[in-house]
């Protein structure tokens, strides 16, 4: 494949290349907007260093109950089950993920609206934001399987068009999460490296990769390197925590041997001002629900006071 112009970014080639330093500011806005929001100038720091931040009982246990219902309503819904945001585990009808999880639940809309949220967004995007994409990761007590590592922008922008680094994950616990249970890993420094990868990306690629992805993971010698040389974090904490990552920030998550399942709200702010183009791939656009184009207007903030009541 040709590799664009504007293509700031190059990957899924033909041959190995060489990883090469970000392009683009870890926190996007400056001077007063840097200052005037939730996030403290440690905890500003600590992500531009990290690419991570993590905040244990981000939400109150009665929260927590009320989302954890919306979950097993879903597991036990015959259209959520068939809809094409669900994704299985290969091979069993357990669900894997169900995308597009803002558009299903009140409650979650509502959620990605709350003040707090969108200004830490505005703190490190410097704009204001959208949700590029929601869904929730269920890994269920001894068959729930790993995700292997990979940067999310590195997907985002060979699939969807994402052109720079501008945007940033929120996950929030819905499930004690444990060092048994397949909790979330991180690279901590590696959100400053883009590793390009290599292999040609089919069309329709995301029908199989997100049961299992195998394209737009890192070589074993660079993700080696880059583990040595920064190691490896695997926060855990109870229902209700939250982890912030940066869009590039290198990540996984072993398969859950353990009785307990693992289940995770994850919903990704972009900036209004990065808007997605062709995918670089050279494929034509994925779904709605895994790269968002047509509701890409700047979030109005609500008053979440009432998460516990909203249906």
């Amino acid at each position: 494949m040709e590799t664009r112009a504007d293509d700031f970014y190059p990957t899924r080639l033909e041959r190995p290349s060489q990883a090469f330093e970000r392009l683009e500011p870890v926190i996007h806005s400056t001077g007063a907007d840097r200052t005037q929001g939730p996030l403290s100038e440690s905890e500003l720091a600590q992500y531009e260093r990290d690419g991570f931040l993590v905040f244990n009982n981000f939400l109150d246990a009665e929260t927590v109950r009320r989302f954890q219902q919306d979950l097993r309503a879903y597991e036990r819904d015959d259209n959520v089950l068939r809809s094409e945001g669900t994704i299985t585990e290969p091979g069993k009808q357990e669900i894997r993920s169900i995308f597009g999880i803002h558009e299903l639940s009140p409650r979650f809309d509502r959620l990605t609206r709350d003040p707090k949220i969108l200004d830490m967004v505005h703190q490190l995007l410097g704009s204001d934001a959208y949700i590029h994409q929601s869904r929730i990761n269920f890994k269920p007590g001894f068959h729930g399987k790993g995700f292997d590592w990979h940067s999310d922008f590195e997907t985002w922008h060979a699939e969807d068009g994402m052109p720079r680094m501008r945007a940033v994950s929120f996950s929030i616990a819905l499930t004690d999460n444990t060092p048994f249970n397949g909790p979330l890993m991180l690279v901590p420094g590696s959100h400053k490296t883009f590793v390009p990868c290599v292999g040609r990306t089919p069309e329709d690629n995301y029908q199989s990769s997100l049961k299992k992805q195998e394209l737009g993971v890192p070589n074993e010698r660079d993700l080696g390197r880059i583990v040595d040389q920064h190691g490896i974090k695997a926060p855990t904490g109870p229902a209700g925590s939250l982890i912030i990552f940066e869009c590039n920030t290198l990540h996984a998550s072993n398969a859950n041997m353990s009785p307990w399942p693992r289940s995770n709200l994850f919903f990704v702010y972009n900036s209004v001002e990065n808007q997605l183009e062709q995918p670089f791939c050279g494929n034509k656009p994925r779904p709605d629900f895994l790269g968002n184009r047509s509701a890409t207007e700047a979030l109005q903030p609500v008053n979440t006071g009432d998460l516990q009541r909203t249906g």
